[in-house]
């Protein structure tokens, strides 16, 4: 007599929309090239110039002229407006390549499509205003000595705070020895970073990492309370280095050039 009732109920949940989101790993952007037909990091003012005549004009500054990459990552989200399913909460929980998130934790709780993207927008830019401070006074430089314009379209909330303050001071003072910080590899990252420089988490590591070895990263700068996250679904060959501020992923950087293991840190 109850199995109607029943069966009836399961397949009202199974199709219920539920409040998750799936996401899978993003694009990737080096801030030391260009995004779209133009650069993502533009400088001008006295301290740009200079930087700019001690490798050349065109090259990008001390930092710029090598092959190295410094990529930000991102993870790719179902829209917050997408209906999410039981079957697809099933279907991606234990896919490596895939992970099921509270929508809350992807998206601000409430808000239609369109507040959430600007939300996301303004999350960026105060992200990059944070960046550019961080950076110059990592540098001992003011905003008189240098003008700092960076784009990134299409992307979205604070977490490429590291890499872009990381791109400004390649291109502005390099390894501070003529070099750029990168020693030629490909090195992706993620993490917040305040005024100070001071380096914080941020969401999806694990899609994070293999996005970064998808498009070539050899190195992956992780905020240091997530390194458990990091090491999770590591792809092979991707080394990770932890950072907790701007001072000590620059010093990472100038180890792994400079060969001296004994001073990169390790997850």
């Amino acid at each position: 007599m109850c199995a109607v009732p029943v069966v009836a109920l399961f397949a009202v949940v199974a199709a219920a929309p539920l409040p998750y989101s799936v996401a899978e790993p993003g694009i990737t952007a080096d801030v030391l090239g260009e995004n779209k037909g133009k650069p993502v990091i533009t400088l001008s003012g006295d301290a740009a110039r200079d930087a700019a005549e001690a490798e050349g004009e065109g090259e990008g500054g001390k930092g710029g002229g090598g092959k190295g990459q410094l990529r930000m990552t991102t993870i790719a989200a179902t829209p917050p407006d997408a209906t999410v399913r039981v079957s697809d909460v099933v279907k991606n929980w234990f896919a490596t390549d895939h992970a099921v998130m509270p929508r809350d934790a992807v998206y601000p709780v409430g808000g239609n499509t369109e507040e959430i993207k600007k939300y996301n927008a303004d999350e960026m830019k105060q992200s990059q205003d944070e960046a550019v401070k961080a950076a110059l006074s990592q540098l001992h430089l003011s905003s008189d000595d240098v003008k700092v314009s960076l784009r990134l379209a299409d992307v979205g909330g604070p977490s490429a705070g590291l890499l872009f303050s990381l791109g400004i001071v390649d291109k502005l003072d390099g390894d501070g020895s003529g070099g750029g910080l990168t020693g030629g590899r490909t090195v992706a990252g993620t993490g917040t970073i305040d005024a100070s420089g001071k380096v914080g988490a941020v969401g999806g590591v694990p899609l994070k990492t293999q996005a970064a070895k998808r498009d070539g990263a050899s190195v992956f700068l992780v905020p240091k309370a997530e390194c458990a996250d990091a090491r999770a679904e590591l792809p092979k060959g991707l080394r990770l280095v932890p950072v907790t501020s701007l001072d000590g992923a620059v010093e990472a950087l100038k180890a792994l050039k400079d060969g001296d293991q004994r001073r990169v840190p390790s997850c």
